[in-house]
C-alpha cells in the first residue's frame, strides 16, 4: 500500500513536471540587421553576431549605412565570420563584440585573427559539421565566393527559429543541399547587389554576389519563410558598382507563393509576428 502510494505519488510529481516544461514558452530569438552584411542574434544567455561592421574605413563615405555598435552582447558573446574580406572579418567589430570573452569561430582553412582579447578562443568548422555555441547551433554549408577566396555561409539554429546568412556569396550549386539537409528556414538573410568590380585583372561586369532575381531564386530554392536583404546600398566606390536599385529589384524579381520580403534598416529588430504587406511583401512561385 505504501509503495503503492510512493508510486502514485511519483507519476503525479512526473507529471506535474513535464507539465511545467510543456507550459514554458521557449526562449525567444531576436534578430538585428547591423550595417552591411552584419547582423545580431540574441538569446537571453547568449549573443552571436555574424559579419558585424563598425569601421567606418572599410567603405568611407560610400556607404551610407548607420554602424551599429556591437560592444554591448547579452551573456555569452560569440561571432561567427563568413570570410576574411574587410567588410566580413572587421578585425574592430570582432574585438568589440568580444571584448569580455568568448568565441570567433570561421571556416577550415581560415587563417586565425591577430590582435584580439586575450580570453577570446577562435574555433576553425569543418563544413558542414554543426558547432555548439551556448544555446546557439551553427553550421558552415558552401558559398562561392566573387574571387574565389575562401567563404562559407551559416546555418544558425536557436530560440525555436532557423536562420542562414549567405555572406556575400554568388549563385553556385550548393543550394539544394542546403536545402534539402535543412529542410526549411524562419529567414535568409541574403546579399542582392549583384556587385561588379575591378580590384582584381582582367575585370569582368559579370556580378560577383547574388543579383536579386538570384536571391529570390536561392530562397526558394532553401524554402527560406522571408528573405531579409543585405550587403546592398555602397556607392560611388572605386572599382566596385551594385545594380540600380537593387531593393527595388528585390520586390521585382518576387511573386506571390514564395518567400515574403522584410527590409531592415541597420539597427532595426526583425519582428516575427509582423503579416506581410501585400505591396511589400512580393513571393515566387511555388
Amino acid at each position: 500500500m505504501i509503495c503503492g502510494a510512493i508510486g502514485a505519488a511519483a507519476i503525479v510529481a512526473s507529471s506535474g513536471r513535464t507539465a511545467a516544461r510543456a507550459a514554458t514558452p521557449p526562449q525567444q530569438l531576436r534578430v538585428q540587421r547591423l550595417a552591411w552584411a552584419g547582423m545580431r542574434l540574441q538569446l537571453p544567455a547568449a549573443t552571436l553576431f555574424i559579419d558585424p561592421l563598425i569601421d567606418p574605413a572599410v567603405w568611407g563615405a560610400a556607404l551610407s549605412d548607420k554602424l551599429i555598435a556591437v560592444d554591448d552582447p547579452v551573456g555569452e558573446s560569440i561571432v561567427l565570420i563568413t570570410h576574411r574580406h574587410s567588410d566580413h572579418g572587421d578585425a574592430a567589430a570582432i574585438a568589440a563584440a568580444l571584448k569580455n570573452g568568448g568565441t570567433l569561430a570561421y571556416a577550415a582553412g581560415t587563417q586565425p585573427f591577430g590582435g584580439l582579447p586575450a580570453n577570446v578562443r577562435q574555433r576553425s568548422c569543418p563544413l558542414w559539421e554543426p558547432q555548439i555555441f551556448g544555446d546557439f547551433t551553427a553550421t558552415p554549408v558552401p558559398a562561392s565566393d566573387g574571387y574565389g577566396d575562401l567563404q562559407v555561409s551559416w546555418v544558425v539554429s536557436g530560440g525555436g527559429r532557423r536562420i542562414f546568412h549567405g555572406g556575400d556569396t554568388m549563385m553556385h550549386g550548393g543550394w539544394w543541399r542546403v536545402g534539402r539537409q535543412f529542410g526549411s528556414f524562419d529567414a535568409a538573410f541574403l546579399p542582392i547587389n549583384g556587385a561588379a568590380f575591378s580590384w582584381r585583372q582582367p575585370a569582368t561586369d559579370e556580378p560577383a554576389v547574388l543579383t536579386p532575381k538570384q536571391a529570390v531564386a536561392a530562397a526558394a530554392i532553401l524554402g527560406a519563410e522571408r528573405i531579409v536583404p543585405i550587403h546592398y546600398g555602397v556607392v560611388g566606390a572605386d572599382g566596385y558598382s551594385e545594380v540600380p536599385d537593387p531593393l527595388g529589384a528585390l520586390h521585382d524579381a518576387s511573386r506571390p507563393g514564395g518567400s515574403s520580403v522584410t527590409v531592415l534598416k541597420p539597427g532595426e529588430w526583425l519582428n516575427w509576428q509582423a503579416p506581410p504587406l501585400s505591396d511589400r511583401s512580393p513571393r515566387l512561385p511555388g
